[in-house]
């Protein structure tokens, strides 16, 4: 679930820039249908120091997307009008990139470079 204090952007953002379907329910409640979904856990880190980048504290989420080939789904993204807040950038699990999502907070976007079963 994604809240926003631009709620008039985000549901247009996601299917219009994003590319990903979706059904409104009604009233403007847009349902999406992505096809797959990963959930990490790591719970054997909150608390102590990152071996890159921040660490997020006890009780946190996060909220990432993962493509097959970030260099190109970057570019078109971009081409799209999204904002990239920082560069690629190789870390233990893929590649990394975020990016502002209206309501001004950030996602992730990566690469993975574990296989997917």
């Amino acid at each position: 679930m994604f809240y926003s204090f631009q709620p008039e952007m985000l549901p247009a953002f996601m299917p219009d820039t994003l590319g990903f379907p979706c059904t409104d329910v009604g009233d403007g409640w847009l349902i999406f249908d992505l096809p797959e979904a990963d959930m990490g856990c790591q719970a054997d880190r909150c608390g102590q120091q990152p071996t890159s980048g921040t660490q997020p504290t006890s009780g946190t989420q996060s909220i990432s997307f993962y493509c097959d080939d970030l260099a190109n789904t970057v570019g078109a993204l971009r081409s799209r009008g999204v904002e990239f807040t920082d560069a690629i950038s190789d870390r233990d699990y893929g590649l990394v990139i975020h990016f502002e999502m209206p309501g001004d907070f950030q996602v992730e976007l990566f690469q993975p470079r574990y296989e997917k079963n």
